[in-house]
């Protein structure tokens, strides 16, 4: 499980930092480019990939409740 929580939290901080970028108009090319609404997107999962590296590298892979 902590390696699936790993994985998915590189793929969200890849696709969060693109989307981030193609909506501040850094990245253009696509139709998110110049889109505020991607920023955010982008922004959003950008926090929860690092969150979940966070996680994984904090806990250890165990899960704590409470």
């Amino acid at each position: 499980m902590r390696w699936l929580k790993g994985l998915f939290g590189v793929i969200f901080v890849a696709l969060g930092a693109l989307w981030t970028l193609q909506g501040l108009n850094v990245l253009q090319g696509t139709f998110m480019s110049g889109q505020t609404m991607w920023a955010a997107i982008g922004l959003i999962l950008l926090l929860v990939g690092l969150w979940l590296l966070w996680s994984v590298r904090r806990t250890g892979g165990k899960v704590n409740v409470g």
